[in-house]
């Protein structure tokens, strides 16, 4: 079939073409982007916290309205883990200070020189005198996990007065502060400045761990673990693994042990890892089924504009349709025609939708920092539309090539 009288025909009636390709490239544009940001959206939410088979893992949070003094609060702490190992079906349990993901945390600035006006890195400051590598299920990657021998305890209400001298940190962390170097274990790591400087040497690096906010970037996985006990923090907090099915009746049970446990008025809070990680990506869940959404019905509209405008004009040559197929075209002839046609306008479109949609992502990259858009997105966009337009022009072309050789000899 030649291209030529197509063409002529488009160039005589040439409104219609134009609006269905400018809706091609405004749809192509507006789609290409917001499914690349979909992909990194949910390639965020999806991201590897560090915490193996996180469905079994859960986390109470432990209140007494009448504490006590330093000692009894390290010895409510002991026997309150006993408490909880003794349910059936855990499988380990640890003290800590906060949980990744949870929204709720602290951070400590670092530096590696004692000496030093600004800080090397922020990281999130994790503790506890139980083996959270063991617990959680972290991948230890160099040197050795933190051992009972260097925990030590602390009261807050005296400012951390006594500090570990051990420390694990994280690979992102660990390539952030010494960059290059080839090992990490026995360098020292500086909290707090001045008299008050704390120097504890690093003995393991984890493979990953996000903090408690997990910011997207590397600095989600900058994150340090101490080993120590701490009295008179705002609550105490127990992590832990329930054999694997098994963690929905273990957080019964632990809250039910605790609560029959406890000398006095307690405030206990049961909170699973899968939540927090639920919350913490809830945003860009939302955002990504809000694209998808108008993804979706972009791809409706622009369907519905190519078979409206295909059924308008096999209406308007509805008698050329007549006298072509009199004069001894075939039906395949007529379909052909159409889905040609359609093509060469959704191309049209697809060209200008590729330009239009490379200047949206500049925007988007320099306004929000955002990824830019890789060119396999272009290539599947431009596929999705041809597919598209072949489809949505099917029928209305059906239609003509049915048309009937006697309506040549009808008035208009």
């Amino acid at each position: 079939m030649e291209i030529r009288p197509i063409l002529s025909a488009l160039l005589r009636s040439k409104t219609g073409a134009i609006l269905v390709a400018l809706q091609v490239a405004i749809s192509f544009a507006i789609l290409s982007n917001a499914l690349h940001t979909v992909h990194i959206r949910q390639a965020v939410a999806a991201r590897p916290s560090g915490l193996e088979d996180e469905s079994s893992l859960f986390y109470i949070q432990v209140r007494h309205l009448k504490p006590g003094g330093h000692n009894e609060q390290l010895a409510a702490q002991k026997s309150e883990a006993a408490t909880l190992r003794a349910v059936g079906g855990v499988t380990s349990v640890a003290f800590t200070n906060q949980m990744p993901m949870s929204g709720r945390g602290s951070t400590y600035s670092l530096a590696i020189k004692p000496i030093q006006y600004n800080q090397s890195a922020g990281a999130a400051f994790y503790f506890s005198p139980d083996s959270l590598v063991g617990t959680w299920g972290l991948k230890l990657v160099e040197g050795r996990d933190l051992r009972p021998g260097d925990v030590v305890e602390t009261d807050a209400n005296l400012g951390f007065e006594a500090f570990p001298t051990s420390v694990l940190v994280t690979r992102a962390l660990a390539e952030k502060l010494w960059s290059g170097v080839p090992s990490v274990i026995g360098r020292t790591l500086y909290y707090r400045t001045g008299a008050h400087v704390t120097a504890p040497q690093v003995v393991g690096v984890i493979e990953r761990l996000q903090s408690s906010s997990a910011e997207v970037g590397a600095q989600g996985e900058y994150a340090t673990i101490l080993p120590m006990r701490l009295s008179n923090g705002s609550s105490t907090i127990f992590t832990v693994r329930a054999e694997k099915g098994q963690r929905e009746r273990v957080m019964q049970e632990a809250e039910a042990a605790l609560r029959r446990s406890a000398a006095g008025a307690v405030i206990l809070r049961v909170t699973t890892v899968d939540d927090d990680r639920k919350d913490r990506y809830r945003a860009d869940n939302a955002l990504s089924w809000m694209l998808i959404a108008v993804s979706a019905l972009l791809l409706l509209i622009t369907a519905s504009g190519i078979v409206g405008m295909a059924s308008l004009w096999v209406t308007q040559r509805r008698k050329q349709i007549g006298v072509r197929r009199a004069l001894g075209a075939r039906r395949i002839d007529i379909l052909r025609y159409f889905v040609t046609e359609n093509i060469m306008i959704t191309s049209a479109g697809v060209i200008a939708g590729v330009l239009l949609a490379i200047a949206l992502n500049e925007l988007l990259v320099s306004q929000l920092e955002m990824a830019r858009l890789p060119l396999g997105y272009l290539g599947a966009g431009a596929g999705v539309f041809w597919a598209l337009g072949i489809v949505a022009v099917y029928g209305p072309a059906w239609r003509a090539a049915s048309t009937s050789p006697a309506l040549a000899t009808r008035s208009a």
